[in-house]
């Protein structure tokens, strides 16, 4: 269950959506060699953060995180993942925050990929989250 038995109302959907900023493109690394192009929007909230990777303006990979769970896509796949985060484990003397890990969920958390969804589409004017939208279905 999503997060922690607490209640997102539609109002902090919103705040979520809206505080979601892309990252300066020169801070990520690109393949120039292969054509793909990442992006990254870092959200207000501590570790809220939208991950793509794109060829031909195509998703190849997605990945949402916050509060500890996550979201990802591959196009290898082509099916939702969800899983947990080690960002909100205070006891892991080794944490930096840019070495991230994901534990896969055994069962898919529906209810967090439906909160994701709304977040998506209080940005669903603009492209790359209209494409992630598609992903959805």
């Amino acid at each position: 269950m999503y997060p922690q038995n607490e209640i997102v109302h539609q109002d902090e959907i919103a705040v979520l959506g809206a505080s979601l900023r892309a990252i300066e493109q020169k801070l990520l690394k690109q393949s120039e060699n292969t054509g793909i192009k990442r992006l990254w929007f870092q959200g207000e909230e501590p570790y809220f953060d939208v991950f793509f990777e794109l060829k031909n303006d195509e998703i190849l990979w997605f990945q949402l995180t916050l509060r500890g769970k996550a979201v990802s896509w591959d196009n290898k796949k082509s099916k939702l993942q969800t899983g947990t985060t080690n960002e909100l484990h205070d006891n892991d003397v080794s944490f930096y925050a840019a070495s991230k890990t994901i534990e896969n969920d055994i069962k898919t958390d529906w209810e967090f990929i439906h909160l994701v969804k709304s977040i998506l589409q209080t940005r669903s004017d603009e492209t790359i989250f209209a494409k992630a939208l598609e992903l959805f279905k």
